[in-house]
């Protein structure tokens, strides 16, 4: 794997080119061709080769968006008692998007999401919502590792914010006026509020669970 990963790091093999035929880059690499065989399928589970039956093997588009769906499958095995540390990193990294830059018709998408929930939705239908709406806003910010970070991310503080929807009054009416709160201050151009608003959110979320609700 590393043999291979040096490849594609020096430039040799680039986003989207075929890989040599077997043999050959076996003994190019100095591997047998099991050795190469079971490399270049643990790679594609890391989603840095792609093997077409019938074509050859690949080297992904090496995206973020997709090489980082690795840690999200590995985040989702994570126990709902790790969700704070979850939250503290989203703390970090989701006020830090710079949500200025959102266009009006991100805008008009996202308040168009908000008066479809209603003013009375299910936790679940909520939680959905709060997560399109979090990420349409991170997604204007045109950074495309951080929108994939916070993505893999989501797992578990979802299962904390259902829960929490479940359990605590007023969860439900809190978020959406937090989301309106938000969307109005982005709509107005203020830099500082929807980061203010962000870190109210998930910290409000942080501050039940550690209530041990």
């Amino acid at each position: 794997m590393e043999k291979i990963k040096g490849v594609i790091v020096s430039g040799a093999l680039r986003p989207d080119d075929r890989l040599p035929r077997e043999n050959e880059l076996a003994a190019g690499l100095g591997l047998s061709r099991n050795s190469l065989r079971e490399a270049v399928g643990a790679l594609s589970l890391i989603r840095i080769t792609n093997v077409r039956r019938g074509d050859g093997t690949y080297v992904t588009s090496l995206a973020p968006s997709l090489l980082l769906k690795a840690p999200s499958f590995v985040v989702d095995f994570q126990r709902d008692d790790t969700a704070l540390e979850f939250l503290a990193v989203r703390r970090i990294l989701e006020p830090a998007a710079p949500a200025a830059r959102i266009g009006e018709e991100r805008l008009d998408t996202l308040a168009a999401q908000l008066d479809k929930l209603g003013d009375d939705p299910s936790v679940e239908d909520c939680v959905a919502c709060d997560l399109e709406f979090h990420r349409g806003i991170v997604e204007s910010a045109g950074n495309p590792v951080l929108c994939a970070l916070l993505d893999g991310l989501s797992g578990p503080t979802t299962r904390a914010r259902i829960r929490r929807g479940l359990t605590r009054e007023n969860a439900v009416s809190r978020t959406l006026h937090e989301h309106r709160a938000s969307l109005a201050a982005l709509r107005e151009r203020d830099a500082e509020a929807p980061r203010s608003w962000a870190t109210v959110h998930l910290a409000s979320v942080e501050r039940w669970l550690r209530s041990g609700r």
